[in-house]
Order: structure tokens, then C-alpha cells, then sequence
């Protein structure tokens, strides 16, 4: 059966094509025109690691959505240090490709410089790659006095990466004072507005969030950060999105964050898959708003599966259940599933 082919202007200013009847290829051409913000897609959980991926390179050929870093920011060393849990000495893929040639060749365990170098000579390569969205956790958080701040993140990223950053000021535009007012009036660009572009989500770690002397966690910090770059003009210079990490019930901002003029800068939520699914949120609640939910640990919700050798079926059928659940991204370790890694569904 033949589409028919309907042409409109995104509130983005970009023409956008639906086809609205089944043909070869409609699906994934109606999700190219579908919001950013109604799909829902697969990560894999710790991509740096060469257990996972041999090369960042492979990671971001695998078709994932989302990429996962972790980053150390203390005095350990010169750069903002890539590992799971060495909190000295990167342990990574990356390698800190100047072009696309170099990007599986010299030596890995490169830190976050060397992860972005790989990005952008891999972005320069595929100009045209789907969105995705990089997921920054900060093991133990921001570390100002090294030169491991948020302003330093900004610089770090928006240097390497430039204009293939999709910012909180490109989310705003010229009409919204803060993403949360930009996302429940006007919603998120289409998935094609979003080709050639990187999101970088950042959420707190977990030594950071286990530390009692720790009081400003990444996501407080970070808000606090873009509110005050807003308040002097200068929002463009803020590179991530800060995430609200973890579910709980209702709107999880009001009682994590008792400034409220941080909150609207908090549009993305990131989570345990099975809070999500079990009833201690109601995931409902972010989609009708267009807030962005990161479901982790996919494979745990039941029948639990095999979170890095579930079979394609298995983890295909886990990608329909949680888009039913409202998700827009799904995290587990099938690295080796390409099929499902670049696999997209109409968030439901």
C-alpha cells in the first residue's frame, strides 16, 4: 500500500514529512517526524568499557541511543578520568581520534578529552547520525578547585564538540525562559530536527550520592549553574542537561529541590526501570508533560531477563513492554544485540 505524504513545518522551523498509511519504511520515517520526546529507544549501560565495546568507536557504530561515561573528577589525575571504579587512572575505550582513521588505533584508556576527540571525529565522519544522547555519570561529582567544575564541563565539550551539542538553549530558543516552559508548551524538536546531534544528560554518582559530606550533588549543582548562566545572559554557554536521578512519587522535583527556581531546568528523569513499572511512579505522569525517562536496568523488570546475553526476541519484547510504559529510553548491557540497538519504537 502506498503512503500518502503529508509536509508541514516543525514549531522548529524545520519541514517535516509523516507518512500516514504502513509502506516500506513508513515506520521509521514517522518516527523521524515524531517529537523527540515520543520515541523510545535503547543504551547501553557503561560504554567506555572495553568489555563492552573494544573501542568508543564501536559504541557509537553499535546504532544506540544513549551512551553511558563514568567520570572521576578528583585530583588523580590531569583530565576528567573515564571508569567504573578506579577513582585514579582512566579505564576506557577511548582513544583520542583526530580523525576517523585513529579511531580504533593508539593507545586507549583515554579520559573525558580523549571520549569527546573520538565523538567528534566520528560525528565528522556521519554528519548525519540519529541523536544520541550521552549520559555523564559523576562518580564523585563536580571538583572546582581541579578545573572539574560545571563551567569547565561547558567549555570542555562545547570546545570539542561545538555546534553538534544539542543545548538547553537550543531546547529554549528565542521564546522560553527555561527548558521545563519550553518542553510542556511547545514540546522537543523532531527526532530528524535532532540528526547530527549530541544531548549530554548528567546525573550524580554513586560515591557522591553515598558521601555524607557531600551536600551539592551534580544535579543541584548543574541546575543552579544554568539558572545563574540564564540570569546573565549567557546560556548558551551551558553544554548538558541535568537529570533528576532516581524515581519517586508525583513530581520528584518539589521535594528534591527546595530552591524552586532550579526546577525548571530539570526536564529529563532517570531511573530504575522497576520504579518505574511496579507503581512507586507513574511514568504516565512525564510523558504527558514531554519530560524525557531514562528506564535503567531494563532486564530487571519481570519476567527479569539476561542484562547482557538476552536474546534478541527477549530484548526486543523488553523494548515494547517499556515504551508501553511510557519510557523514552531503555538501559541494559546488549552490546552485542545491534538489531536492537538501533531499534525505535512510538513511545506509548
Amino acid at each position: 500500500m502506498r503512503g500518502i505524504l503529508v509536509v508541514g513545518v516543525s514549531a522548529f522551523g524545520a519541514i517535516v514529512a509523516v507518512v500516514s498509511a504502513p509502506s516500506a519504511g513508513a515506520e521509521t520515517t514517522a518516527n523521524q517526524a515524531r517529537s523527540f520526546s515520543e520515541t523510545t529507544s535503547v543504551g547501553v549501560h557503561n560504554s567506555y568499557e572495553k568489555a563492552t565495546f573494544p573501542y568508543f568507536a564501536d559504541a557509537l557504530d553499535s546504532g544506540a541511543s544513549l551512551l553511558e561515561l563514568d567520570l572521576w573528577t578528583n585530583g588523580g589525575g590531569p583530565d576528567w578520568l573515564v571508569s567504573h571504579m578506579n577513582p585514579v587512572a582512566s579505564e576506557s575505550n577511548c582513544v583520542g581520534a583526530s580523525n576517523a582513521s585513529e579511531l580504533r588505533s593508539g593507545p586507549r584508556d583515554q579520559g573525558l578529552h580523549g571520549c569527546l576527540a573520538d565523538m567528534r571525529a566520528w560525528h565528522e565522519a556521519n554528519p548525519e547520525h540519529p541523536p544520541v544522547t550521552i549520559k555523564l555519570e559523576l562518580k564523585d561529582g563536580f571538583t572546582a578547585g581541579y578545573g572539574r567544575g560545571p563551567a569547565d564541563l561547558d567549555a570542555l565539550i562545547l570546545g570539542t564538540l561545538g555546534d553538534a551539542v544539542f543545548t538547553p538553549a537550543d531546547l529554549m530558543g528565542e521564546s522560553y525562559s527555561t527548558p521545563d516552559a519550553a518542553v510542556t508548551e511547545r514540546g522537543w524538536p523532531s527526532a530528524s530536527e535532532m540528526t547530527g546531534k549530541f544531548l549530554f544528560e548528567l546525573i550524580p554518582g554513586t560515591i557522591e550520592e553515598g558521601n555524607p559530606l557531600d551536600t551539592e550533588w551534580t544535579d543541584r549543582q548543574y541546575a543552579t549553574h544554568l539558572r545563574d548562566l540564564s540570569s546573565a545572559g549567557l546560556v548558551e554557554l551551558g553544554a548538558a542537561f541535568p537529570a533528576v536521578h532516581r524515581a519517586s512519587p508525583g513530581d520528584p522535583r518539589l521535594d528534591r529541590y527546595t530552591d524552586p527556581g532550579i526546577r525548571p531546568w530539570f526536564v529529563i528523569f532517570d531511573g530504575d526501570a522497576l520504579d518505574y513499572t511496579s507503581g512507586a511512579a507513574d511514568p504516565q505522569w512525564y510523558h504527558e508533560r514531554g519530560y524525557l525517562l531514562i528506564m535503567t536496568d531494563a532486564h530487571k523488570v519481570a519476567p527479569q531477563i539476561d542484562g547482557t546475553h538476552a536474546s534478541e526476541a527477549e530484548a526486543s519484547e523488553r523494548l515494547d513492554l517499556l515504551a508501553g510504559e511510557h519510557a523514552s529510553f531503555i538501559t541494559a548491557d546488549w552490546s552485542r544485540l545491534p538489531n536492537v540497538l538501533s531499534a525505535v519504537l512510538p513511545r506509548r
